[in-house]
Order: structure tokens, then sequence, then C-alpha cells
């Protein structure tokens, strides 16, 4: 947050928790202020004739009434420019690994001191600035004034919104992101600049979604796809998977940049993400896949007031790289603690609870999230384009996907990925209920462009043949599977190779973590050939228990290990020996 300019002064009258109240403070609404000798940040949430409301984003212990409050006069910002790739940061956008410090003892656990600040982006860096235009060009909102390389891609250097004018003494070389690169009009204009949190940034055209995320998850990308620059929401409970698929999402999605925000999580579970992310391979570079995603970290006993402002600081930040034509992943894992922060402010500020203590305007905060996601035309020229896919993980009390967040992101978001504890007790990952989970997104088309025509016609199949085994394992559950007809029977043993050969995927097995969409259709294809020859057999009289038992259909368990290049002639080989085997049944 920029808090160079102090414009006033009050005195802190009371304090509750994460709340404060201070008086003699002139200040707007959502301006943040330093709180006590301490100088702890927040930020005002209410005005109230002479008081003024504040959530304080640091542990209020030790405040006292009397002490001085000051107003920085500006809202909560974000830094944004190169080097933040990379980064580990807290709500606010602290660099965590900069704030970390350790005592004398070698063993002991690094803590973060009490109002400790510094600076998201490192001021005495430099970066290789290329300039894209010349003096005396015009240029207006979102135009590339230059590049430099950060990471494992080229950073561009835009001219801020609201900035217009000639280009007039451009800079080259080693800069600091503080130091201008050039002056458009009457602004100097460097590659650090600052964006109020809360304001989403401005795009000049919100597109279609028509091209899918695609995320080598099988049961995502061939059943319930999410649009690239669409919303999803990943309810479960505790041990169904969330965060591993979401490092897998992270990992193999067609994402330029991976936002991840840890939001309330418990610190062991966010220790792991912290620990495993740096460590995890990018199969693009094959350097740490840390080079382009951003970890935003607010565990579950740090401040709640910066737990609520996580949120915020990363769909910014997501949007700062869609506007220079990137296209974003961001995780948050999970929103219902964000939830459980706005209740437990609400609850400080004696507002009137609505469903199970959340504030009545929680319904309306989710919206304003998940409404920021969003494929766009940026700024400036007209043939960039970007999107913020938003993927939010949900953890309702004991699994139970009726109570208000998990409701209120299901009417939002445009993809529902329902995560089933009786699934994950099974050992079946990802842990995606194929019966209660959808999506809304029209992709048909585009799967049906780019990979293949019948697309479309295998998706509805494979979602009818595992609606109607569910149906039937009810039957079977009650009057065992001999009440069931012989085609019924068929339908049982599709339905177990869809979900044990085809559904299943092995976030650990280095050959099944993600699959093509080439490949995904081909297995698809091949079980649906074994679907036309078993039901040809079992019309011809062969016993279903007899067909089903062909030694060639154990094999297409064997096909997500089958390497890309001969994946299409493997299939047609085993195709071609499931039917000449059910042929010779009799």
């Amino acid at each position: 947050m920029n808090t160079q300019t102090l414009t006033d002064a009050g005195t802190l009258w009371r304090v509750a928790g994460p709340v404060a109240e201070a008086i003699g403070l002139h200040a707007r609404l959502y301006d943040v202020v330093l709180v006590g000798t301490a100088q702890l940040p927040g930020e005002v949430i209410r005005i109230d004739g002479k008081r003024c409301v504040i959530q304080v984003y640091e542990d209020t212990a030790g405040l006292a009434v009397g002490e001085p409050v000051v107003n920085t006069g500006q809202p909560l910002q974000v830094e944004l420019g190169p080097g933040l790739l990379g980064q580990i940061l807290d709500g606010t956008q602290r660099p965590l690994r900069e704030l970390a410090r350790r005592g004398d003892d070698p063993y002991a656990v690094a803590t973060i001191a009490r109002g400790a600040r510094a600076t998201a982006l490192d001021r005495e860096r430099r970066w290789d600035f290329s300039p894209a235009v010349r003096e005396g060009d015009q240029v207006g909102p979102g135009d590339l004034l230059g590049t430099v390389p950060d990471a494992a891609m080229a950073h561009r250097v835009l001219v801020p919104p609201r900035v217009s004018g000639i280009v007039r003494n451009l800079r080259t070389g080693l800069l600091r992101v503080s130091e201008p690169v050039a002056t458009v009009g009457d602004e100097e204009v460097a590659m650090l600049q600052y964006w109020p949190v809360r304001q989403a940034r401005p795009a000049s055209q919100r597109l279609a979604l028509e091209v899918p995320l695609v995320t080598g998850q099988r049961v995502i990308d061939t059943l319930f796809p999410i649009a690239r620059g669409g919303a999803a929401a990943i309810p479960g409970g505790f041990g169904t998977g969330k965060t591993v698929l979401e490092q897998s999402l992270a990992k193999w999605s067609t994402a330029d940049v991976v936002i991840y925000i840890g939001c309330g999580e418990r610190g062991n579970e966010l220790a792991e993400v912290l620990e495993e992310f740096p460590a995890l391979v990018d199969p693009r570079t094959g350097t740490s896949l840390m080079q382009r995603t951003v970890l935003i970290a607010n565990t579950s006993n740090m401040p709640v007031a910066a737990r609520e402002a996580s949120i915020y600081t990363g769909i910014t930040i997501a949007e700062f790289f869609r506007d220079q034509g990137l296209h974003v992943a961001l995780m948050a894992d999970s929103t219902s603690r964000w939830g459980e922060a706005l209740r437990e402010v609400s609850s400080r500020l004696e507002e009137m609870p609505a469903e199970e203590g959340y504030p009545a305007y929680l319904a309306t905060r989710l919206a304003e999230f998940y409404e920021r996601a969003g494929a766009v035309r940026c700024l400036g020229d007209e043939n960039r384009t970007g999107s913020v896919t938003v993927i939010g993980a949900v953890s309702p009390a004991g699994g139970d996907f009726s109570e208000p967040i998990t409701q209120h992101s299901l009417r939002l978001a445009g993809t529902f990925w329902a995560l089933d504890t009786a699934l994950a007790r099974r050992r079946h990952f990802p842990s995606i209920n194929w019966t209660r989970s959808y999506t809304l997104y029209q992709l048909d088309g585009w799967f049906a462009d780019e990979v293949s025509a019948d697309w479309p016609v295998l998706r509805a199949w494979a979602l009818d043949m595992l609606q109607r085994e569910t149906s039937l394992l009810e039957i079977v559950q009650l009057l065992g599977a001999d009440a069931l007809a012989a085609p019924q029977r068929v339908v049982l043993t599709i339905g177990r190779l869809l979900r044990e050969d085809f559904l299943q995927q092995s976030a650990f097995d280095e050959g099944d973590a993600s699959c093509s969409l080439a490949k995904q259709h081909t297995m698809l294809t091949a079980i649906h050939a074994a679907h036309d020859a078993l039901a040809t057999a079992v019309e011809r009289g062969v016993a279903p228990d007899t067909a089903s038992a062909v030694p060639t259909l154990l094999e297409i368990g064997r096909m997500r290990a089958w390497p890309e290049a001969e994946m299409a002639q493997l299939s047609n080989d085993l195709t071609a020996r499931i039917r000449t085997q059910l042929e010779e049944l009799r």
C-alpha cells in the first residue's frame, strides 16, 4: 500500500478485536489509516457521525484508547509492476520472505513483527527496459511503452488508465521500478503503478467466453469444462482433494500466470503449498512453476481483516497481468474462510446477521468477486486480449452443500465441480461427483472444431451412461444384479470402465497427471466402441457376465499409460481385438 502521504490524525476511542473506532479523524470510506503508536494498518469501513470505524489488518492486542490514528488519504492499494512473479505475499501485499525474521535460535520458527512494513516490489533492483515507442509518439491508456524481462516472460510496461499524450523524456537501459521510463503528456510514467484493490481495472471490451481453459484433467475437460475467463466453484469437505486438484490445475492448465490465494487455510496445509509450489516443475519451461506464480498466504491464525483483503489483492494482481494480454488462472482456497472473515468483522460491527450469521451483503460481495473474472479486449492494442479465470474452493462444514457460501457460489459460478467425500474414501481422484457437477459454458463447438467433430456426441453419451449407471446401482443395492436385464448389465460394465479407467486420474503419476485433449478423445472413443461391441454381443444372446469377462476389456485401463504418439494406432488395434473376441463368443 502507498502510505507516503499522511493527511490527517485522530484519536483511538474504542477497540473490539480487529475493529477499532477513532474520533477526530477526517477520512473517506475505505481510506487506509495507521492505528496506534505501532502504526498498524487498517481500513475505514464505516463513518458514523464523528466516529470512523476501522478494520485493522494486524493483531490489535496492546492498543490503548487515546493513541493516535493517522489517515494516509489513500484506499488500500497494491503495487503493480515487474517482480511480482515468484513472490509470496500476505493479504495486504507485504512480501513474507522479506518480513520473516529469526532470533538467535537457528531452530526458531520465522515470525513477522507486528506492524512490519515492506514494499512488495524491490526498489533497488534494476530492470533492463527496452522501449517500444519513440519520443513524439501519441499514446493512450493501455498502449505499450516497452518491455523488461521478468522471470519466464517479457513484462509489458503499459500506459496507465486515464493517461494519454505525447511521449517525452523516453529512457532506456537499467532502471528501478520507481524511476520514470517516459513522460506521457504531463504524467511521469514508471514501471511501478498503484491500483485500489476494490476497484476493477478497466478494459476496452468484454468478450464472449468461447474458448475453454484446458486443464489436462479428463473429468473436467471432457464432462465439465470451464471457459477461459469463466468462474468455477469447487466445494468439498476435508480430505476430498481440493488442494491437490488446484495444484494440478495450476501446473497443467493453459494459463500463462497463476495467482494462488491461501485464504484462511490451516497453517500446515498452506505450508505444504509454499513448499510444493516452488518444487513443481513447469512443463512449459522446465523451470520452477513459481516463475509464473504469485502466492498470497493468509493462514487461519493470521489477522482476520487481512484475510478479507486477500481476495481483492489477488484479483487485482490477476487483472494487471490480464491487461498485458495474458491468460490468468486465480485459485482462491477458500472462499468459505473469506466469508467467515466477513462474518466476524460484521459481528464486531453489531450488524444484523442473516443466514447462519453471515452478513446480509455476503451474496453481493461474492458476486463482486466472481464478476471480475472474464475475457477482455485490453486497453490499447485492439488485438491484445487477456482473461482471468476464477476457481474458488469452498469448504462447507461437514460437506453440507446447502450452506450459504456454497449456494451463492453455485448461483454465481458457471461451472460447479462438486467434490464427493465417498469418492475420496474409495481413493477415486479427482473426487468430482459426476451426478452433482455441471457446466453452463457452451464449448462443444470449440471442441468439435479443434479436437474432433464427434466430441459433443461422445461427451453426451458418457454423461448419459454415468447417469444410467448411478440409477442402476441403486437397484442393485436393493435387489442384486440378477434383477437387471441384460442390456442394463452392459451399462454397469461400461459405467465402471468410464469411472475407473477414464475419470480416475493420478496427480502423482508422471504419465497420467495431465492428459491432452487428443488422448482424452481417443480413450473415450475406445470405450464407446467397446460399448457397441458388448451391446451387439448381448443382443446376439451372449451372457452379460461372459461378454464382460473378455480379457481385452482389461487393457482399456492401460490406455492412460500409452505414449501420445502411438495412441491412435494402439487404440485402433485394441478396438479391433475387442470386437474380434466378442464376435467369437457364442
